[in-house]
């Protein structure tokens, strides 16, 4: 199968379809960390190669809830966001999963058809993901025994995340974790 990876420049979720088999294609502005089929530029430029299947995760700086003091001054990005959320989801490709935390999506075009955590698939960390899929079942998890926790390791005592200030945090909290891109590409693929 024709994987595309948009917005992904870790190779996390490619390189677990390549694992299956897989033609998987990340594309991102950035260059990818991990060697393999990458291409540096817009997404728009290759939307419509024939890909059989696309799993993407379009920017969420003006769209995240977690942002929403911000929203009043950023009217304008946040409907190009917005459209290129669209652009994506409307894209002639068969199968889809867009993801990209709780945010304006929901109510401003769709709510998603599922939203995950890590710890459903093993991980010790909280990150509430939603999926808006085309084509593609629900995941399916086993929870684990992270479920129950008060606080997972990626988080403060008030739970928040615990990744100090940084240039580099917005790449480091954008990460897809390994476990949720095998789920993916096992069921998916």
């Amino acid at each position: 199968m024709k994987v595309l990876v948009a917005c992904e420049y870790s190779g996390v979720v490619r390189e677990a379809f390549k694992a299956r088999g897989h033609n998987a294609w990340s594309c991102d502005l950035l260059p990818t960390e991990v060697e393999g089929k990458h291409y540096q530029g817009d997404v728009r430029d290759i939307l419509y190669d024939g890909w059989d299947m696309m799993i993407a995760h379009p920017p969420c700086t003006h769209l995240a809830v977690s942002g929403a003091r911000y929203f009043k001054n950023k009217q304008k990005e946040q409907q190009e966001a917005l459209d290129f959320v669209r652009l994506l989801l409307d894209a002639p490709i068969d199968k889809i999963c867009l993801e990209n935390p709780v945010s304006i999506i929901s109510t401003r075009i769709r709510k998603p058809n599922q939203i995950i955590q890590p710890y459903y698939f093993g991980v010790d960390a909280s990150k509430k993901t939603c999926l808006w899929l085309k084509n593609l079942p629900l995941l399916k998890f086993k929870l684990e025994e992270f479920l129950d926790k008060d606080r997972y390791a990626n988080q403060t005592p008030s739970g928040q995340n615990n990744l100090g200030p940084s240039p580099d945090r917005w790449k480091e909290r954008s990460r897809t974790y390994p476990e949720i891109a095998k789920a993916m590409a096992e069921q998916w693929g």
